[in-house]
């Protein structure tokens, strides 16, 4: 892996900019990206770098179905604890190999992320910087690997959920495909594709579904957790459950495509990113009509028992 991995670095700047090829040489065989007028060429080698098993699914199966050879990569030093990290990884590598793919695991490198996220500890989920420089240090090792081991393409599938900033993925991807073509002359160019369509989501949860994946209730980070739990407290939502049979609330599996793909729409999305830039902190009464109304509104018919009147947000 990179040695500089761990080392703050400019933050890359979004699809709009990063698509720009920033060498005053560029020549169309030194473009550093493929997209949907221009996909990778059939029996391509495509690493995926996968945040999750669910978040895999549809991104997946529509690779296989193109006729594309690849291999599923797992570099997420951001999931916290050691626990979770260890039950997404496993879920993931379980779906690989049920198919014959190649699953690349390498390890857990969390020391190295916290070190690369110092002081970026209190930036606001998805609006701040944080989730920038996660994605920026995970796609240089993706595209480092891709890079070493004749990899035509890259890609990942944190472009598929909402809970994402596409172009904030999407922009490191670019950044790290076009930072190893400068450097090498050559290399593997990250695959900008529209991966949060309504078929691929649906697709995703039937998957999810079928396979009875493991359902987290947080992007992964020690960081996110302690967000979410913050968010939860305010609703009076159970906190999270890392592991065993029963989440914090809801299901602990997808079970089922239709009620599982709820849980992402795009208002209880939006919800919760408000609330997150508003420190967590009420703009007015508790209910707001911001957060709690929202999940009133949304969930009011889906309850754990009798007595809860709220849902858990677990899936992410």
């Amino acid at each position: 892996m990179p040695s500089s991995r761990n080392l703050a670095k400019p933050y890359s700047r979004g699809t709009r900019i990063e698509i720009v090829y920033e060498d005053s040489a560029k020549t169309e065989e030194k473009k550093h990206y493929f997209d949907e007028s221009s996909p990778p060429p059939k029996d391509s080698k495509i690493l995926l770098h996968s945040c999750c098993a669910p978040c895999s699914g549809a991104m997946f199966e529509e690779m296989l179905h193109r006729g594309y050879d690849v291999t599923i990569f797992f570099y997420n030093p951001n999931i916290h604890p050691r626990r979770e990290y260890e039950i997404r990884k496993s879920e993931n590598k379980r779906y690989a190999e049920k198919h014959g793919v190649p699953f690349v695991d390498c390890d857990y490198d969390a020391r190295s992320w916290f070190q690369r996220m110092r002081g970026l500890e209190h930036d606001p989920e998805r609006i701040g910087k944080r989730c920038v420089a996660c994605f920026d240090m995970r796609m240089e090792v993706t595209a480092a690997y891709a890079l070493k081991h004749g990899f035509d393409a890259f890609t990942t599938t944190n472009a598929t959920s909402r809970w994402k900033d596409e172009s904030q993925v999407n922009g490191s991807g670019l950044r790290a495909a076009r930072d190893v073509m400068i450097e090498h002359k050559k290399g593997p160019r990250f695959w900008l594709n529209k991966w949060q369509t309504d078929a691929f989501t649906k697709r995703k949860y039937e998957i999810s579904a079928e396979e009875k994946f493991y359902k987290q209730e947080y992007c992964g980070c020690s960081y996110s957790l302690r967000d979410s739990n913050t968010w939860r407290k305010l609703n009076g939502i159970p906190a999270v459950k890392i592991g065993g049979d029963v989440a914090g609330l809801g299901t602990r599996y997808f079970e089922d495509a239709k009620t599982d793909a709820e849980e992402e729409s795009q208002e209880v999305v939006d919800s919760f990113f408000e609330a997150a830039r508003r420190n967590f902190k009420s703009a007015g009464k508790v209910n707001d009509g911001i957060v709690s109304d929202i999940l009133t509104d949304v969930y009011g018919n889906r309850k754990k028992n009798a007595s809860e009147k709220k849902i858990a947000l677990n899936n992410w």
